[in-house]
């Protein structure tokens, strides 16, 4: 009966052999990842050193074939093998890929790149993503994400036979609580962005333009995202319909090494909407568009030299505008958290998600509505601890006197 082959990544019986003062040889028959049996040696100065050489030496092993991408590859260099099928596949946004790259840049490969595919064990990937996330929480997450698919195509390519991110521990997950802004909030929002509006005597350069009060107003009369509002189009609305509408069709982003530009689609499928305007809005798009000059894009919000506005310019706008108020911890996202508050409130989170174009109600409620958990109406029972109750032991008032 024959004899059964080796499990591929495992050898034979070690044998050693003397070759001279102290230089031994151990060989051993290894079958290779290709499925073939091939005789593998290592020398040392004793017969012990020379197995200890040679288990080394199989353990490291990797297939005899021309791939590119094997146990002994950087993770500099699997970084950059990488991003490029990554970018030759278009699959993922050009935003999200230089996202990746960031991550990559900035914290993964000054710590990591130099170690080996094989040198990425779980152990040494767990330690290094803990220790992001106990300052930056969601920049550890997005290194976990990248460093996941990294080692999804070292795996595809067979240089190691499973992938170590996924073995890592959870990632500490802060905690959330939605703000979302109160009437008196509002005026405070308003009032700030009047005043920093204003023109300040003596100071040089442009004065500020009426923009940033008129895109708050339509982030809030829409909950869009700020980069779906500055990607709008005076051809996106239909102010004569008896309701009039806005659709969201697109949005401004910025890619390195190609700049501000506007992606012709939404963040996700379910971003793709129309939604009604409150007259609020109607009212301040039309006295906008009596003033607004021509410009090549066809935008309701450009800057003077007829370009697409940046969404990182308006945050900074907003953030001087802040300056001096309470209101330091009021964000963009915040208007938008807010109308998800109120169409949650008067109507019901599938509306609220629908609004915000979200493909999930279940984000919308964890994320975007601030709402206190309800208790149960358990305040008959409760009331029984009132101080008020008689009590059923005729005696209990009395003092007992022994």
């Amino acid at each position: 009966m024959a004899r059964p082959p080796l499990p591929i990544g495992t050898w034979g019986v070690i044998r050693t052999e003397k070759l001279g003062p102290n230089r031994h040889c151990a060989r051993a028959r290894f079958r290779d990842y290709d499925g073939k049996t091939r005789d593998v040696e290592a020398t040392g100065a004793t017969g012990p050193a020379a197995i200890r050489a040679l288990k080394e030496k199989l353990r490291d092993r990797v297939a005899p074939n021309d791939d590119e991408i094997t146990r002994e590859t950087h993770l500099s260099t699997l970084a950059n093998l990488w991003v490029d099928e990554i970018t030759a596949e278009e699959r993922l946004a050009p935003q999200t890929v230089d996202r990746y790259g960031k991550s990559l840049r900035n914290m993964i490969l000054p710590a990591l790149g130099n170690l080996r595919i094989r040198e990425a064990t779980v152990g040494r990937l767990d330690r290094f993503l803990r220790e992001i996330a106990k300052d930056h929480p969601a920049a550890a997450k997005g290194a976990k994400v990248v460093l996941g698919q990294m080692l999804a195509l070292a795996v595809r390519h067979g240089a190691v036979p499973t992938n170590p991110v996924r073995e890592t521990g959870r990632l500490r997950k802060p905690r959330r609580k939605v703000a979302a802004l109160t009437s008196e909030h509002l005026q405070a929002v308003r009032a700030a962005i009047r005043d920093w509006q204003q023109p300040v005597p003596g100071k040089p350069g442009p004065r500020h333009t009426g923009d940033l009060a008129d895109i708050v107003d339509l982030m809030l009369a829409t909950g869009a995202r700020i980069g779906e509002i500055l990607a709008l189009r005076w051809a996106d609305l239909d102010i004569a319909a008896d309701r009039p509408t806005l659709t969201i069709c697109g949005t401004i982003v910025y890619v390195k090494g190609k700049g501000i530009f506007r992606q012709e689609w939404t963040k996700s499928d379910a971003g793709y909407r129309t939604v009604v305007l409150p007259r609020f809005a109607v009212g301040m798009l039309l006295a906008r568009n009596l003033h607004a000059a021509d410009n090549p894009h066809d935008a309701i919000f450009a800057s003077r030299r007829g370009t697409w506005l940046s969404p990182n310019n308006v945050r900074r706008q907003w953030r001087q505008a802040r300056t001096d108020t309470d209101l330091g911890w009021v964000t963009p996202h915040t208007f938008r958290k807010t109308v998800a508050t109120l169409i949650d409130k008067e109507a019901d989170t599938k509306s609220a998600a629908a609004q915000l174009g979200h493909a999930s109600e279940e984000i919308t409620h964890t994320y975007y509505i601030a709402k206190p958990a309800l208790a149960p109406d358990v305040s008959d029972i409760l009331q029984q601890l009132g101080s008020d109750q008689p009590t059923s032991d005729p005696d209990a008032r009395q003092p007992h006197h022994t």
